[in-house]
């Protein structure tokens, strides 16, 4: 059995998943884990039977709750490399600085650098003559500091260097054995003088597993093949595409501002078609966006309108799916009727893709998962 579930569609989360033969996928995460895992019960689907998730792009509504997902069920994540280097750089903190603190760091890098190679080469204490060069610029004040630490360096040294000696009390008359304390090394933390590794919970792009695709490059996961094309989107490596699992095609092309040649021609002879249907032009040049997201959204790399799909349905797309899912809504720039309508207008030659056949993807209620 393959079916086809829209748990949400939209700027705020985008999710479905994809089942075919005994395996199942997640494309995209734009929701919360809890929400994710709340919405695959209500369809039907259980979240730890998902095998992968495969993401089209880094934008935060495909990737909300991409970490704690893979995380919480152990599965592998796909991507391509681009988008896996823009997600972690999305996730990565970022911290500016002065020229003034950067040359401060530097210093202080440069100075630890030749504390560890002075420590790994000490074999006996410095004299003072030696002490006495490599400070002399820094003055009698910071000459006793620094004196005190190579003191300090010296005898972690060599404790170091002999971690099965025991330093005993003294053996002569008059002095009380039980009084004086043993130093056993081993039984003493050793000085760790490197950084510690963050664990898992405190980095924020740690995932159980991540595999790379290419776009152009048909692979499978389990009983599903899948076929990635490139699509005209502002994102590092967007893509579509179009899942075969028994016979049956289903292609996904959301988030692009027009629909190329390349596109067209995977959409072929699929089953099921999801296509996005981001706006109204007419509500979106009146609408509440800055003029620069509005410019943004009506580019060659923003987001298909109602009248650019209609177009494609009319004169590019080949009708052979049984099933055409409108999707990607916008909640400021459309109306569920008018992006209905509008398809319905472009289809009204093919009967067989009119009525319950011709679905919207909503944003805040997932769809009756489509069944093959």
């Amino acid at each position: 059995m393959v079916r086809f579930t829209v748990l949400a569609s939209g700027s705020k989360g985008n999710c479905t998943v994809i089942s075919g033969g005994r395996t199942r996928i997640l494309l995209d995460a734009g929701l919360s884990c809890r929400e994710l895992f709340r919405r695959m019960r209500l369809a039907g689907e259980e979240p730890e039977t998902l095998d992968a998730v495969i993401i089209t792009h880094e934008h935060s509504d495909h990737v909300n709750g991409l970490a704690v997902t893979a995380r919480k069920l152990g599965i592998p994540v796909y991507f391509t490399e681009g988008t896996h280097r823009a997600w972690m750089r999305w996730l990565t903190p970022r911290r500016q600085m002065t020229y003034a603190q950067w040359l401060e760091q530097c210093r202080k890098q440069a100075a630890e650098r030749q504390a560890e190679t002075d420590a790994a080469g000490l074999e006996c204490e410095p004299d003072e003559s030696d002490l006495v060069e490599a400070v002399g610029e820094l003055g009698e004040e910071h000459a006793a500091g620094a004196k005190a630490r190579v003191d300090q360096t010296a005898s972690t040294a060599r404790l170091k260097s002999c971690p099965d000696t025991k330093l005993e009390s003294s053996s002569e008359p008059g002095l009380d054995s039980s009084s004086e304390p043993k130093l056993e090394s081993s039984s003493e933390p050793e000085l760790d003088t490197q950084p510690a590794t963050p664990s898992r919970k405190e980095d924020p792009t740690w995932l159980p597993t991540v595999e790379y695709f290419e776009a152009g490059k048909p692979f499978e996961i389990g009983d599903i093949a899948i076929s990635p094309f490139t699509i005209p989107h502002d994102a590092a490596d967007p893509v579509g595409f179009v899942f075969q699992a028994e016979g049956v095609r289903m292609g996904y092309a959301t988030d692009l501002g027009y629909i190329p040649p390349n596109v067209k021609e995977q959409l072929k002879g699929v089953d099921l078609l999801m296509l996005e249907s981001n706006h109204d032009l007419e509500m979106l040049r009146d609408g509440p966006y800055p003029w620069q997201v509005k410019q943004r959204v009506l580019s060659r790399v923003g987001h298909l309108s109602n009248e650019a799909a209609a177009a494609f349905l009319e004169e590019g797309y080949d009708g052979q799916a049984a099933y055409v899912i409108l999707a990607h809504l916008s909640e400021s720039n459309n109306l569920p009727d008018l992006a209905r309508v509008t398809a319905e207008r472009a289809l009204s030659g093919r009967a067989s893709l009119l009525a319950n056949r011709l679905l919207l993807a909503m944003q805040y209620e997932g769809l009756s998962g489509i069944q093959f």
